[in-house]
């Protein structure tokens, strides 16, 4: 039976590039032909999760039907004139719900919860929750159940995304582009591929497969010897190293997903922007896998910080503001992984941001006494840059090994 997975070998692009083509020349001919889209999203579906992977695709059916039922039946609420918080709060609850087993799973000594613990279920619940939210706003009035389908099943981004709003997506979906725009999409595409396979299949090689792992053999090897934290050179080479390889991978196989959506039509938001350039944390997290990081701090962020000011669990705006971050980030921590390096990288992100804005505000006091100039700016990048290696050494969870030998 074939399996493949998303843009994780040549064969892969030579069957998209041709599955696409019909598609392709359609849309430079100002047509979109819906039904053939539908059906080489089921195709890439299928090869996804065939073979090894069939639980998985009937998973992914499920879990679908259980979405559909949450999603049109708050809308159907809500269309009724009725916005009570309580129902809200039920049909994000149940929306969740599939992955919050997912994330709890580990922890079970049966693994019933991995029942639905199928490849994307995270990004597809991203998507779900932004709706169900949208409409309790009524800045989406109605869902369309086909263009529904089609934003949940893209199948471009829907093992890691970026996340897409539907909103967005409908309004790319609805209709073909102009051949101008198309062309540029075209363009774009390319480019985006090709700079893909540069970012993932070479240099994350080199990170990810020829130096990680001897240095993290080496890290092992030196902190068994040092005793106390371990710590060693190698560790600080192993903290680079992944930081790079995290980078790399993560935005080629993001790079992959926007280039093929802008094939179709999709013009798919970008999720990285230079993010090692920063000059400070929050700036970081405005160029960090942008889709995730927006998606928390409109639905997370913002939403706790209207709730507690509505119901004045904090005045204090400084405080109120430091509250959000650390349930932003801690939530954040958690849905990565009900393990302890998870969970600090999110605190460890919070309070950099937290200690970020401190000085920003003393920054602005004192704006006289203190110099802004490039050994200033390179500065506050190369300190960004190595606050931010430090939390992705944290991340890679390769400190439980080295102190507790846990994998």
């Amino acid at each position: 039976m074939i399996n493949i997975q998303p843009y994780s070998n040549p064969r892969y692009f030579v069957i998209l590039f041709i599955a696409l083509l019909p598609l392709i020349i359609g849309l430079y001919h100002g047509r979109r032909f819906k039904t053939y889209e539908a059906f080489v999203s089921l195709l890439f579906l299928f090869l996804m999760f065939n073979g090894k992977d069939w639980l998985q695709g009937v998973q992914l059916i499920g879990y679908i039907i259980f979405q559909f039922i949450v999603t049109f039946a708050y809308q159907k609420y809500v269309n009724s004139g009725r916005n009570k918080t309580s129902v809200f709060c039920l049909a994000v609850i149940l929306a969740i719900l599939p992955l919050a087993a997912v994330k709890i799973a580990p922890l079970v000594p049966n693994k019933t919860a991995d029942l639905i613990g199928f490849f994307g279920i995270s990004y597809l619940t991203f998507k779900t929750v932004q709706v169900i939210m949208e409409l309790r706003d009524k800045t989406i009035k109605k869902v369309d159940p086909i263009t529904y389908a089609r934003f949940l099943l893209f199948f471009p981004t829907i093992s890691s995304g970026p996340i897409d709003r539907y909103r967005r997506f409908k309004e790319d979906y609805d209709k073909a582009p102009e051949r101008d725009k198309y062309i540029e999409n075209l363009k774009f595409g390319t480019r985006y591929i090709f700079q893909g396979f540069l970012y993932k299949f070479i240099i994350g090689y080199v990170f990810g497969t020829l130096w990680l792992p001897q240095l993290a053999k080496d890290a092992i090897f030196y902190g068994q010897a040092n005793g106390g934290l371990r710590l060693s050179w190698a560790l600080l080479g192993y903290m680079y190293c992944y930081s790079m390889y995290l980078f790399f991978d993560s935005a080629g196989y993001s790079l992959f997903a926007v280039g093929t959506s802008y094939f179709m039509g999709i013009r798919t938001p970008m999720n990285f922007n230079k993010p090692f350039i920063s000059q400070n944390i929050k700036d970081f997290w405005n160029r960090w896998h942008m889709t995730l990081s927006f998606w928390f701090r409109d639905f997370i962020f913002m939403r706790f910080t209207f709730f507690a000011m509505k119901h004045k669990l904090v005045k204090n705006r400084i405080r109120l503001s430091q509250l959000a971050y650390f349930v932003d980030f801690l939530i954040m921590g958690f849905w990565h992984g009900l393990t302890w390096y998870y969970i600090v990288y999110g605190i460890y992100h919070a309070l950099a941001i937290i200690i970020n804005d401190i000085w920003l505000r003393f920054k602005r006091k004192h704006r006289k006494q203190i110099p802004h100039n490039k050994f200033t700016k390179w500065f506050a990048i190369f300190l960004t840059f190595n606050v931010v290696c430090f939390s992705f050494l944290i991340f890679s969870g390769f400190l439980s090994t080295l102190w507790f030998g846990w994998k």
